[in-house]
């Protein structure tokens, strides 16, 4: 299991991505249009500025109030009308479907396709970021659901990004990877 998610140059985001889960996903519904530092900053701003990152509270705030938390100066998201709602909505579906409990996504799946499947349930999750979260999960925390390679993606994608540096590399890469492809 990795000790730090080095997704930013803040070492308290870093440790918050590492250590909650929910952070995690929050800045996976984030990561979208934005560098991976923007995306996976945005869990440790969207909790100085509401006061915590509990999916239920999140879930129940008024909608106006989280967007304005959003757009408050450094906004956390380019887009954050529509990231505010984004979040809003994966908060209520982990608090709904898993009781508030991020790691009732996979806590008890018999085998990868079971997660991939919840995975694709969120709101904003389609095959693309389901499998690049699956990718983090697997390689950063050990969840290796029976069957999860044919899930991994084969594309360069975050889940490789094991120290700062790799993070620009994994831009390099990426960029390269969708110039061959088209």
């Amino acid at each position: 299991m990795t000790e730090a998610l080095p997704f930013t140059d803040d070492d308290a985001s870093n440790d918050l991505l590492h250590d909650d889960p929910f952070a995690l996903l929050i800045g996976m519904v984030l990561y979208q249009q934005v560098p991976v530092e923007t995306a996976f900053a945005g869990p440790a701003r969207l909790r100085e500025r509401i006061g915590g990152l509990d999916p239920s509270q999140i879930a129940n705030t008024d909608p106006d109030e989280l967007e304005a938390a959003f757009r408050e100066k450094p906004a956390i998201h380019r887009f954050p009308g529509n990231m505010s709602k984004r979040v809003q909505a994966v908060s209520s579906h982990i608090t709904e479907v898993y009781n508030g409990d991020t790691t009732g996504l996979w806590a008890d799946v018999p085998d990868a396709n079971t997660l991939m499947t919840r995975l694709k349930a969120m709101p904003g999750f389609g095959d693309y970021k389901a499998r690049v979260y699956l990718a983090v999960l697997a390689r950063h925390f050990d969840v290796r659901p029976e069957g999860f390679e044919r899930h991994m993606p084969d594309w360069p994608n975050i889940s490789e990004i094991e120290q700062p540096e790799d993070r620009a590399d994994l831009k390099r890469r990426k960029k390269a990877w969708k110039a061959s492809r088209s």
